[in-house]
C-alpha cells in the first residue's frame, strides 16, 4: 500500500500538476490540504478522480482537505466523515475496513495562535478515542509544527516562533503519543536536511531551506510494515513537496 500526503497550496492552481503526479505515482491514499475551493469550483477530472472515491471538503480561496481512496484498495465507497472538532474545512475521514484514514490541515496559528492549539488538543483527544476502540489510524497531513529543531533548516530557526514553540509542540506529541508513529522520521533518524515545506522565496526549495512540518503518522501495527518515505521536492509548484510512504 502506498500512502501520500500534499499541501497543494491551491487545487486549482495546480490540477494539472496533481493529476500528473498521481498518474505517475499511483497512491492507494491521498490526503491533500489547502485545496482553497469547493467541489462546485473543481473540474471533473478532479471531482471524480478515475480510479479513486473522491472526497472534497472545502470553501472557496481558503483552507480545505481531500481524500482520495483508490478503488483497488477499497471495493465499496467508503464512508466520510467529518469529526466534531472539525473548523474551516480542516479535517476529512474515510472509514475502511482496516483503517480509518484522516486527512489534517492544522491552522498555521499566526491569525489565531489559540484556535491552532484547540485544533491540535481536540486531535489529540480524538486519537486517544481510537486507541481505546483498537481502531487503526492513518492520519496525513500538514501539521504546521516541526517537532524538533532539527525539522528546522538552521537559517531558519527563530526564537519563540510559530510552528515551533514548546506548549504547541507538546499537544502534537500528545496526538502522535496516541498509539502513532512518525513514519517519515522513523526510516530516516539522521536526516538533518529532512524538509517538507520551504518559504517562498529566495530559492528556498531549491536550496532545500525549509521545515519538516508534513507528516504521515500510523498506528504501530501499520508502522512496522513501513519500507519506504519519501519527500517529493521537486514535484509540482506548491511550496510544500508531497510525502509518499510504502508499507507492505
Amino acid at each position: 500500500m502506498k500512502v501520500a500526503t500534499w499541501n497543494v497550496n491551491g487545487i486549482r492552481a495546480r490540477q494539472g500538476q496533481v493529476l500528473d503526479w498521481l498518474g505517475q505515482e499511483k497512491p492507494d491514499v491521498v490526503c491533500l490540504q489547502e485545496i482553497k475551493a469547493n467541489v462546485d469550483q473543481l473540474p471533473f477530472e478532479l471531482r471524480d478522480v478515475e480510479g479513486y472515491w473522491s472526497h472534497w471538503h472545502g470553501d472557496k480561496g481558503y483552507s480545505g482537505v481531500g481524500l482520495l481512496i483508490a478503488k483497488t484498495l477499497a471495493a465499496d465507497a467508503p464512508a466520510f466523515s467529518h469529526p466534531p472538532f472539525d473548523f474551516e474545512h480542516r479535517i476529512a475521514c474515510a472509514t475502511l475496513a482496516t483503517a480509518t484514514i484522516a486527512s489534517v490541515y492544522v491552522p498555521n496559528g499566526g491569525k489565531d495562535y489559540e484556535a491552532k492549539l484547540r485544533f491540535l488538543d481536540a486531535l489529540g483527544s480524538w486519537a486517544a478515542e481510537a486507541a481505546h476502540e483498537a481502531r487503526p489510524l492513518v492520519v496525513c497531513g500538514d501539521m504546521n509544527v516541526a517537532r524538533t529543531d532539527r525539522d528546522i533548516h538552521a537559517k531558519e530557526r527563530k526564537p519563540n516562533q510559530i510552528g515551533a514553540r514548546p506548549d504547541e509542540r507538546a499537544l502534537f506529541e500528545r496526538v502522535i503519543a496516541r498509539g502513532l508513529v512518525d513514519i517519515g522520521r522513523t526510516l530516516d533518524p539522521e536526516n538533518e536536511n529532512l524538509f517538507t515545506w520551504w518559504p517562498p522565496w529566495r530559492s528556498m526549495k531549491e536550496r532545500n531551506i525549509g521545515w519538516r512540518i508534513d507528516y504521515v503518522l500510523t498506528s504501530t501495527s501499520l508502522a512496522a510494515t513501513a519500507h519506504a518515505s519519501r519527500v517529493q521536492r521537486e514535484v509540482g509548484t506548491s511550496d510544500h513537496g508531497p510525502v509518499v510512504v510504502t508499507f507492505g
